[in-house]
């Protein structure tokens, strides 16, 4: 097996996420001109494998050494790019047809590549090696069904959202753990959620935010954290609130043609945690560029942030801060909320190598496999069985992940929300929500940003 790395920040400027957005759109649309190479079905040979996840090469690439080992005619060749070099060189590859054989996707991204004919659907191939996909966690599948009614990836993990906090600083504060696991929100004064972000707020003069002479102008550790303005799903930034008021992004669970971010709910959802850098809870937009959301907690600047699963051996690795995990707040219809998501491996149409390519993608997806990344401790595989092991292994982080584990049980997931020209939505969301958080406009801002995505589909 050839492994190649690509070293990257783990986290991407705004800059260079609407980059990255304009860049796809463009390529995407030469794609289309281009036509889309068939490719050969060979059964063995080099097969190239691209993932953006440093984190979890080293679990695939002992997944790697032992299929070589059971498939001594296929070779697996690994290259593994940080986030916005990844898509670019993805994109690039499509149009130039030179994309990797298989490569590791993502529910935002598929739907444009299918309906453009530049990933192979996978039916054939799961039905003739009757593939069980009861076993994998409940709703991973469903995400992998396209706008087309095919399949296009076997789920490889799974994730969701919790908040993570510093416990020394929750401790000082009085702020118990039964508090953080039991914190209320509402949009319009923030419930015991934005008083648990107040009292942790903190100036330089060290005085907390919900006390008398507090300078939101000269803070030194924030309650909240804040990563981007979660253009366009706020994943791990505002989407477990927004869900908690009845909102849905569009007018389908997936592959919605009429967005709802003219909505009310939405709206004030929005506003709201705006609000919190008005009132010098949560850092100003401009704050994002000195540091990730994780160097910012180690660094005492963050008291806590909303953030994924698959940050929990990063944040489990800070030297210097003891910190605790809480699942996110009960909203107004009096439940939790966390988006729930699931990547998975696409195949290329223009792979030569498409039948050893199966063979590797399909032993991503497989018991063998998942059970070695359950037991590396880097995220939750999706296959149900082994999920007690990624506990388990998460668990030496230090971290109860039953934040994380007790919504999917609960049933107050929610799935990532799946959409076509995803290019599009995200560069017309970025520029939007980034000004509205800029404070260069107001969130009615947001309603004549819905008109244009709606337009996108007329």
């Amino acid at each position: 097996m050839h492994l190649v790395t690509h070293s990257a920040p783990r986290r991407r400027s705004r800059a260079r996420r609407a980059v990255a957005a304009a860049g796809a759109a463009l390529l995407l649309t030469a794609c289309g001109s281009y036509g889309v190479d068939p490719g050969a079905d060979a059964d063995t040979g080099t097969v190239t494998y691209w993932l953006w996840e440093s984190a979890q090469l080293p679990a695939y690439q002992q997944c790697a050494d032992d299929f070589e080992a059971q498939h001594p005619d296929i070779d697996i060749q690994i290259e593994q790019f940080g986030w916005d070099d990844y898509w670019n060189k993805l994109f690039t590859g499509f149009v130039a047809n030179s994309a990797p054989d298989v490569f590791a996707n993502h529910t935002s991204r598929y739907g444009e590549f299918a309906e453009r004919g530049l990933i192979v659907p996978i039916d054939e191939y799961v039905d003739r090696d009757r593939i069980d996909l009861s076993k994998y966690v409940t709703g991973t599948t469903d995400l992998w069904v396209g706008p087309d009614g095919k399949r296009y990836g076997l789920p490889k993990d799974f994730d969701t959202i919790g908040i993570f906090y510093n416990e020394g600083m929750t401790e000082e504060a009085g702020v118990t753990r039964e508090q953080m696991e039991n914190l209320t929100w509402n949009p319009q004064d923030g419930g015991t959620y934005e008083d648990v972000i107040a009292h942790l707020t903190v100036d330089e003069n060290g005085v907390r935010g919900d006390e008398p002479g507090f300078d939101k102008d000269n803070v030194r550790t924030y309650g909240l954290g804040l990563g981007s303005a979660g253009a366009p799903f706020g994943q791990v930034e505002w989407s477990y609130l927004a869900m908690t008021t009845g909102w849905w992004y569009m007018d389908a669970e997936a592959w919605g043609t009429e967005f709802h971010y003219d909505d009310p709910r939405f709206q004030q959802t929005y506003a709201w945690w705006r609000g919190l850098i008005e009132k010098g809870y949560m850092p100003p937009l401009a704050f994002t560029e000195g540091g990730a959301p994780d160097q910012q907690v180690q660094a005492g600047r963050y008291a806590m942030v909303t953030e994924g699963s698959w940050q929990t051996a990063n944040f489990g690795a800070l030297e210097g801060v003891d910190l605790a995990l809480a699942p996110t707040p009960v909203g107004p219809e009096g439940h939790r909320a966390a988006m729930q998501n699931s990547l998975a491996d696409s195949i290329s149409t223009s792979s030569q190598v498409k039948g050893a390519a199966w063979e590797w993608a399909s032993y991503l997806g497989s018991v063998q496999c998942q059970s070695v990344v359950a037991e590396a401790g880097v995220v939750m595989p999706a296959i149900a069985s082994t999920v007690d092991t990624a506990k388990e292994a998460l668990g030496r982080t230090g971290f109860d992940i039953s934040a994380f584990t007790d919504q999917i049980d609960a049933g107050t997931t929610f799935p990532y929300p799946a959409v076509l020209k995803a290019a599009e939505v995200q560069s017309i969301t970025s520029s939007v929500m980034e000004n509205v958080m800029a404070f260069n406009a107001e969130p009615d801002a947001l309603t004549p940003m819905n008109e244009q995505l709606n337009a996108l589909f007329e």
